[in-house]
């Protein structure tokens, strides 16, 4: 403290803790200014992932719900519920489907048809590379 009362910081400047190279003060907890910015986003990050948000509970609808008999075959429909016994619709998806609901976007189906369809592609047609020539 100076003799009038106020706190001084015009101390001999420490080089930074975090060794980038500049100079660190007292006040930045002997850190460089880029250094102390740097580590109060780091810390204001942790306390707002420490604060969570309470969660709603999930609602789980009838057609999540799968029904499987004791022989382990799916008789229902994942839609709407529907028994299907032996005319039911398997997916891609894994899940089986009544004749209303057996198309994808019928059923919201999770399966990805676009990466099957690019992955079948990429095996049909490898890439063709001529060797270089040597320069003489």
């Amino acid at each position: 403290m100076s003799n009038d009362g106020t706190t001084s910081y015009a101390e001999t400047p420490k080089s930074c803790i975090k060794g980038c190279g500049f100079w660190g003060t007292a006040a930045n907890n002997n850190m460089c200014s880029k250094c102390f910015k740097e580590f109060q986003k780091e810390t204001a990050t942790k306390e707002e992932k420490l604060i969570t948000k309470p969660q709603l509970p999930t609602v789980v609808s009838s057609a999540a719900v799968k029904v499987e008999t004791n022989s382990g075959v799916k008789n229902r429909c994942l839609s709407c519920n529907k028994k299907v016994g032996l005319t039911g619709f398997k997916c891609r998806c894994g899940d089986t489907f009544c004749s209303l609901h057996r198309y994808p976007e019928k059923h919201e189906c999770t399966f990805d048809f676009k990466v099957l369809g690019r992955d079948a592609i990429e095996k049909a047609n490898p890439v063709v590379k001529a060797d270089k020539l040597e320069r003489m």
